[in-house]
């Protein structure tokens, strides 16, 4: 887990001096950012999603009668959390449409 962290924090650091040198072009920065963009947002995306099952599941083992009551709540924390995976895919879509 650190050296991915230590990874992805050097190459996101060094984008800036890339860009400024002109070692990459202005369309592969913008490829991936829009892959960057749309990778973490998936990810987050996906571990948010698992912990909210894994919680009403949780809860609703310890007390059965309060499924009805949590099942909405659930719901609603799915959806706003896919929404948020489906606006960084738009905004991926707008990067890549800037190519």
């Amino acid at each position: 887990m650190k050296k991915t962290l230590l990874m992805m924090t050097t190459l996101l650091a060094a984008f800036p001096a890339l860009a400024a040198d002109g070692a990459m072009g202005g369309s592969s920065v913008l490829a991936l950012a829009a892959a960057l963009t749309i990778s973490i947002a998936a990810l987050g995306g996906a571990l948010a999603q698992g912990r909210v099952g894994a919680t009403a599941m949780e809860g609703i083992a310890r007390n059965p009668q309060a499924q009805k009551a949590m099942f909405v709540p659930m719901i609603i924390a799915l959806a706003l959390i896919e929404s948020l995976v489906i606006y960084a895919l738009v905004i991926a879509f707008q990067l890549v449409g800037k190519i």
